[in-house]
């Protein structure tokens, strides 16, 4: 069973941004701030008022003071003095003042508005409004049950399946779970609002209907959207793990659920209501009274969420603190809003949602995409952070245009209309780059990541091996290159959005760049080299080389340096500027010449034979033989030494094996001479004299002469 996650960052944040969207929209068609109360009015009056609303000449007339283009004084900045601020302070109090007279009128409002749909729908009253509504809805569902019928078929091949232990990925079990539950509610939908619109109604009648079928719908989908999200389809064997694609255990989804379905009830049942709120000209004041009423719902239960999800539980000693602060900052957005200040508002439910819901989303992809990366093609990595990257992108977007939107529908409040304007779209078009550079550089970044794997793990002939190594050496440099040029890009673009002069950043760096240049040379030495290196592909990850005094296997390498180590140990990090001539000792074959000197009286072609057999045994050897490409041979007679005859020999192998194999053949090479009385050359003295001190004489020089030439066997070894 998968462990409980936190997710109040992705529901409570998400719904509770997703609520007072709804609600702030719904209450966003009229002023925000205070409205000055007008006297009080008759019937007969507020009747004529609407009358000339609907005359013609009257509506153009008001569209063209609309639209006139502002005064030139508006382009200039307000001083964001005390005075700028007292006169928010006052509006946002006049605002206040407004709803709390509203109270007392909502009745008379109601009443009023039950008045007017008796006048405009054949003396229909709100009942008979509910009663078609009902009609509608249950229409609606019997079209849903009919489509249910209908694809049943389906749905038991689906089980069939399943019960066959058919491997069914999660992100497809998600897709085709989402598309049953989704094709019966656009069923619903057509057969309810599309009979509704197919048909003549009175006008009114249209604008009351149209936002009830609506919010019934959107409801709805929301409602089904969580269900595919945390719970999946239903399981037949009953199992406790949730099937849906956040991965929450089953506790956790069924929780989370629930309280999707209360906010969304309560959230879209608001949104419904104040829609036929607006169609009956229900007084701006007295919606909001309604509106913030109904926004106490959303406000219960986020703060019933807070104390009872699983975090809290999971938690109980130290259950309170956190609990407590989360209470009191919901309560405080809530009198944000009542207080219309909308902008704070959604900059505070930004800082309380998103990172929380970018999180949460990151974790939902890639467990969508668990069961791809786990097969042997590994899935598709671009596919994976589209997905992942784009879904974020959306959020980040709308949260972004929503949050312009109301600063430019309220850009009174803060500064002139052109700097507004400026500011909004600098910010807007900044956003939108910055989440295609983020896009570009995480697909270029799976891309060589992938590559990279697959070059680690792969196997096959030396050529492809070759070009494997090739790619680990340039791949992991093109990564960074790449991630340098698109965030310079990316910034630049930025900048030069939201207003900045960036042609005298360019020159200004040019000319920094021209006078850094002249004071480090030996970088810019080591650079251009490192890139010629790289082109000559003169060496890789994993090759032996010696440069100069420095040798050793190349580790990794950055833009300037390269790390080689040492075969004792040490690692030298040598500038590309300092390694000048490279041998590559890892590329192709090796060929290895050694000699060994037998006395004279030695047959030479017995000894070819012997060392032909050498050669024959060590190919036939299962260690040493996939490393030999040319085994031993003798070439012949070197040269004819002091105390005997020096025979060459040599063979080919692969890099980096050639001394293990020697000392084999060194080790065969003695024993076959051995079993053959084949006698290695040693330096001898005759003394004929029987003079004492003569033989101790003669002894000192052959021990002189074998040290020596121990010492010089031995300085020829560590060179060679």
């Amino acid at each position: 069973m998968r462990k409980a996650c936190n997710i109040w960052p992705f529901l409570a944040r998400l719904w509770l941004m997703v609520a007072v969207m709804v609600c702030a929209a719904a209450y966003g068609g009229q002023p925000v701030l205070a409205q000055t109360p007008a006297p009080a009015a008759s019937e007969q009056k507020i009747d004529q008022l609407i009358k000339l609303l609907d005359d013609p000449e009257v509506r153009a007339l008001l569209n063209k003071s609309a639209t006139a283009p502002a005064s030139p004084t508006t382009d200039a900045a307000v001083d964001m003095s005390a005075a700028t601020f007292n006169d928010w302070g006052s509006k946002i109090r006049q605002h206040l003042r407004d709803i709390g007279q509203a109270v007392p009128r909502v009745s008379s409002e109601f009443m009023r508005a039950g008045g007017t749909i008796a006048a405009e729908i054949n003396g229909h009253g709100p009942f008979a409004v509910f009663v078609l509504f009902l009609t509608l809805v249950m229409i609606g569902f019997g079209a849903e049950w009919l489509f249910h019928r209908i694809a049943s078929r389906s749905r038991a091949r689906a089980a069939a399946k399943q019960v066959d232990g058919v491997s069914v990925k999660p992100l497809h079990r998600a897709g085709h779970h989402l598309f049953a539950v989704l094709a019966p509610l656009l069923a619903f939908g057509l057969a309810s609002l599309g009979l509704f619109l197919a048909m003549t109604w009175p006008p009114l009648l249209n604008a009351i209907m149209l936002p009830l079928l609506l919010g019934v719908i959107a409801c709805r989908f929301v409602i089904r959207i969580a269900r595919v999200l945390l719970l999946g389809p239903p399981s037949a064997d009953g199992a406790d793990e949730a099937a849906g694609i956040i991965p929450f255990d089953r506790t956790a989804s069924d929780f989370w659920y629930k309280r999707v379905f209360w906010l969304a009830s309560i959230l879209f049942a608001g949104w419904a209501f104040a829609g036929v709120m607006v169609a009956l000209n229900v007084a701006p004041p007295v919606r909001g009274v309604v509106v913030y009423a109904l926004g106490l719902g959303l406000l219960l239960v986020g703060i019933e969420t807070v104390w009872n999800r699983p975090a809290a539980i999971a938690r109980p000693q130290g259950r309170g603190v956190m609990e407590w602060a989360l209470t009191a900052y919901l309560c405080l957005l809530w009198a944000l809003w009542v207080a219309g200040m909308i902008v704070i508002l959604w900059l505070g439910i930004y800082a309380l949602v998103l990172p929380g819901l970018l999180k949460t989303t990151t974790a939902a992809v890639r467990n969508a995409f668990a069961a791809k990366r786990d097969t042997p093609d590994g899935g598709n990595p671009v596919l994976e952070v589209l997905v992942e990257r784009g879904a974020r992108a959306g959020i980040i977007a709308l949260a972004v245009a929503w949050l312009a939107f109301l600063v430019n529908k309220r850009s009174s409040m803060f500064t002139g209309a052109a700097m507004t304007d400026r500011l909004i779209q600098g910010v807007l078009a900044g956003a939108i780059i910055l989440l295609v550079a983020d896009i570009l550089w995480q697909i270029a970044k799976a891309v060589i990541n992938r590559a990279i794997e697959r070059a680690r793990v792969a196997t096959g002939d030396d050529a492809y091996k070759a070009r494997n190594a090739r790619l680990l050496t340039l791949l992991p440099l093109l990564r960074t290159v790449l991630a340098i040029v698109i965030g310079l890009i990316a910034v630049m673009m930025v900048l030069s959005g939201l207003g900045v002069q960036i042609g005298p950043l360019i020159a200004g760096a040019g000319i920094f760049g021209v006078a850094i240049g002249f004071g480090s040379q030996a970088l810019v030495k080591d650079v251009i080299s490192g890139v010629f290196y790289m082109m000559d592909d003169a060496f890789r990850v994993g090759e032996y080389i010696q440069a100069g005094s420095y040798k050793g296997t190349v580790e990794s390498f950055s833009i300037r340096s390269v790390k080689l180590r040492h075969h004792r140990g040490p690692i030298f990090t040598v500038p590309f500027g300092e390694l000048g001539a490279i041998e590559n000792m890892s590329r192709d074959w090796v060929i290895d010449k050694f000699t060994i000197s037998v006395g004279y009286s030695t047959d030479i072609n017995k000894v070819r034979k012997m060392v032909k057999g050498v050669g024959a045994a060590l190919l036939a050897d299962e260690e040493f033989g996939p490393y030999i490409i040319e085994t031993v041979k003798m070439k012949g007679v070197e040269q004819f030494g002091d105390y005997g005859i020096n025979l060459s020999f040599s063979m080919m192998t692969k890099p980096g094996y050639q001394t293990m194999i020697r000392r084999r053949a060194y080790m065969m090479i003695r024993e076959v001479f051995v079993q053959n009385g084949v006698v290695f050359a040693s330096p001898t003295v005759q003394v004929a004299s029987n003079d004492p001190s003569a033989a101790a004489a003669a002894a000192a020089t052959m021990k002189a002469a074998m040290e020596q030439k121990k010492l010089a066997e031995g300085g020829g070894g560590e060179g060679a």
